[in-house]
């Protein structure tokens, strides 16, 4: 607040309770002077919750005892405590190895929840809880198959394209290649094959990322995958 929300926050609380009103000039400005000193990093209201005149009021009717700064400083940083424990950090719109800028955001994103500027982003509310996840959103999970709808899963094809070849041959009915070890490149359960060289001394050799699984992956994934027998 400044020396004016200041003023204006003393006059409110004046009329509810007129043992705090300065009739003095000079008391008056120190008054001003003392609160602001102690509240200037306290907005008067946010968007989301927070006024200190409501938090004036509850004062005045609960307690027997003046006001003082203390009692508007205290509930604001409740008010703050309680936003922050309930905000879960959003990833940031910026390049992740930019990490000036992935550090700014974050901290950004929580000066304004903790201001009361922003709503806390509470992402672990979707899947968290004493009673279990939603049963809307697993509804929603089952009819559409995946946690990514169909156009995003398509805006992101081009940039992920080993990817998007193992959903288009599981769609198909092949078996997924990535779903089983590679015995040549020693590639993971669900990483993409490397070019496996052998020199002539025996080491192995190379490291690239290959578009397409090794054959023997391939036949592998063939011999693991279930049998459908008819009928």
């Amino acid at each position: 607040m400044d020396r004016r929300e200041i003023a204006a926050l003393l006059a409110y609380i004046g009329r509810l309770d007129p043992r705090t009103i300065r009739t003095d000039e000079g008391e008056a400005r120190y008054q001003v002077d003392q609160w602001h000193a102690l509240l200037g990093d306290v907005p008067m209201a946010t968007p989301y919750g927070w006024d200190a005149r409501v938090a004036a009021h509850q004062h005045i009717r609960t307690s027997q005892y003046p006001i003082l700064p203390a009692d508007i400083g205290r509930p604001w940083d409740s008010y703050k405590r309680d936003r922050l424990s309930r905000h879960t950090d959003p990833t940031p719109c910026v390049d992740p190895d930019d990490q000036a800028a992935w550090t700014a955001e974050l901290l950004g994103t929580r000066r304004a929840v903790a201001a009361g500027y922003a709503r806390p982003a509470q992402d672990r509310a979707i899947t968290s809880g004493r009673t279990g996840p939603d049963p809307h959103l697993q509804r929603r999970l089952r009819e559409i198959g995946s946690p990514i709808p169909p156009a995003a899963r398509a805006a992101l094809a081009p940039l992920r394209p080993t990817r998007a070849a193992r959903e288009a041959a599981v769609a198909q009915g092949h078996p997924d290649p990535l779903g089983v070890p590679c015995d040549w490149c020693q590639a993971p359960v669900d990483e993409p094959c490397r070019r496996r060289r052998v020199g002539p001394d025996g080491t192995t050799r190379g490291g690239a990322l290959m578009p397409a699984p090794h054959p023997s992956r391939l036949d592998l994934a063939v011999q693991q995958a279930p049998q459908h027998v008819p009928a």
